[in-house]
């Protein structure tokens, strides 16, 4: 089926762009055909994948041809829509915001061009794989560890811009970030930080350089394309030791939350710590039907039956430690001293030493495990997910959780849902899990997400990223000062892209031309 173009795409510009893309990248670069409009759209989408369907894609395999890219896109007013690799799935995947834009796609710039092992840096370009730098990291047998989502199909510098998380102390993957090239829309290239010296060696040493710091800039926003960024490593650790722990019941997350709080607060945990339903478990190692086959969400006798099986509680989490061992036994009682008080439950230990087998699921090691749960309910399985930022404070989270539950029942979904303790705020992933092909079910489920987003809105909590489908819903929720954030991310947009032609609609940030459309 062809893609639905925005009434304000030109037919006949965007014809005279795929022409003129052909000649400056090569017509093997350059795909049109309705199987590659396919390829690009929503893997997982909860509803018509056409709805943000592109009109083709082009993918530069040099900061040349990039430019050049942009600089037709510019000429002819067709707007481009970025991804690094397109694997962004459960937040679209490849799919634009705005239907009939040609895809960006950067996969073939997938140089990894320096690892600085004293350093602990790196400098890649965004087509680099979580799988293509682990394998660079242990075919030169650099000691190096890199922070990985749970996911890890898609592109390190994609992750990172899209504010990703990950389960080593160098889990906050954006406040990595150290040193980016990014092309402007009208094709001009610019080096952020120390970069923007020509000799620089400090470039992916200190983010600021000189004035203002740029890099956050290009986070989430549609200012530019990032065409190299540099990226903090973490040094191989002697050890790591991992401590498992659940609540039995759902009201023991108060005061679980509230210790787990004070001990990040004072670095005795330097990483994030997941805390899930048993949902989250069982859908990894089983579908649906095995436990119940009935309407609405899963009754609560059979979420008991699950914490049966899996020897597991309401809650569950694994605390992790990365340094020297004695080091890691000190932090280790301290965290036991800190929970005593409040249950005569024991952690669960694991050891790993340098030098040992690395472990199936070490979180320095790619997977793509953690799909199995879009095959909950069999079939063509999707997931979205919405996830607002809350407070570390027990209180508030329970009463999060309960609120949540509540509108999961309300639409009979599946209660799946975690928070993922930083270090002075909690991301309360909420998945929507459905089978695309049952369209009642994936009513109820965007009819759960909007009302997911109102509720968290009326409580003072908003989503840190979301699906293509929910961009301005999201951005609308902040709305201080009349939207002030908005209108301002708006006047730099057009400041930048005068044309708006690089991906309209990204974070909810239109411009001018398509504005007016939209409201």
């Amino acid at each position: 089926m062809a893609a639905k173009l925005s009434p304000q795409i030109d037919e006949r510009a965007l014809s005279r762009a795929l022409s003129d893309f052909e000649r400056a990248v090569g017509k093997d670069a350059v795909f049109t055909s309705a199987v590659d409009q396919a390829s690009y759209s929503d893997l997982y989408a909860p509803a018509d994948s056409t709805t943000h369907q592109p009109s083709a894609a082009v993918t530069p395999r040099s900061l040349e041809e990039l430019q050049a890219v942009m600089r037709i896109a510019n000429e002819q007013g067709v707007p481009l829509w970025t991804v690094s690799r397109g694997k962004n799935l459960g937040y679209g995947g490849a799919a634009p915001v705005l239907s009939g834009s040609v895809v960006l796609d950067l996969s073939r710039m997938n140089r990894i061009l320096d690892v600085d092992p004293r350093q602990a840096a790196c400098l890649i370009e965004p087509g680099v794989g979580f799988y293509d730098l682990y394998n660079h990291l242990q075919e030169q047998e650099i000691p190096l560890w890199m922070s990985l989502p749970s996911q890890a199909w898609g592109s390190v510098v994609g992750n990172a811009l899209d504010r990703g998380a990950g389960y080593t102390p160098y889990g906050e993957h954006a406040s990595q970030i150290c040193g980016m090239e990014v092309v402007l829309p009208t094709g001009e290239v610019v080096r952020t930080g120390a970069g923007a010296m020509n000799n620089s060696r400090t470039w992916q040493n200190f983010r600021n350089g000189f004035g203002p710091g740029w890099d956050q800039m290009f986070c989430q926003s549609n200012f530019g394309v990032v065409s190299k960024m540099g990226l903090w490593l973490m040094p191989a650790p002697e050890a790591v030791l991992t401590l498992k722990y659940d609540f039995q019941k759902p009201e023991d997350i108060i005061w679980g939350v509230d210790v787990l709080a004070e001990l990040r607060l004072r670095r005795i945990l330097d990483s994030h710590v997941t805390i899930g339903t048993p949902i989250r478990v069982a859908s990894l190692f089983s579908q649906r039907k095995e436990w119940y086959d009935g309407d609405g969400a899963i009754p609560d006798d059979i979420v008991q039956k699950m914490m049966e099986k899996y020897n597991i509680g309401f809650w569950n989490f694994s605390i992790r430690l990365f340094g020297h061992p004695a080091m890691l036994r000190q932090q280790a009682e301290l965290i036991k001293a800190a929970f005593a008080p409040h249950s005569k439950q024991e952690f669960v230990e694991t050891w790993w030493h340098q030098g040992e087998p690395v472990p199936k699921f070490a979180v320095h090691v790619p997977t793509v495990f953690f799909l199995n749960v879009t095959n909950w309910h069999g079939g063509r399985g999707g997931h979205t997910d919405f996830s607002p930022i809350m407070p570390l404070d027990g209180k508030q989270i329970y009463e999060q959780y309960l609120r949540t539950r509540q509108r999961y029942d309300e639409f009979g979904i599946d209660f799946y849902s975690g928070f993922t303790l930083a270090e002075r705020y909690a991301t309360n992933v909420n998945m929507v899990i459905y089978d695309r092909d049952n369209k009642d079910m994936t009513d109820r489920a965007r009819k759960l997400f909007r009302a997911l987003i109102d509720d968290s809105h009326r409580a003072g909590y908003g989503a840190y990223r979301t699906h293509i489908d929910y961009m301005d819903a999201i951005a609308q929720t902040y709305d201080f000062n009349n939207h002030a954030l908005l209108r301002l991310n708006e006047r730099v947009k057009d400041l930048l892209d005068p044309n708006g032609i690089l991906s309209p609609g990204k974070s909810g940030i239109w411009p001018r031309r398509f504005r007016e459309e939209k409201r």
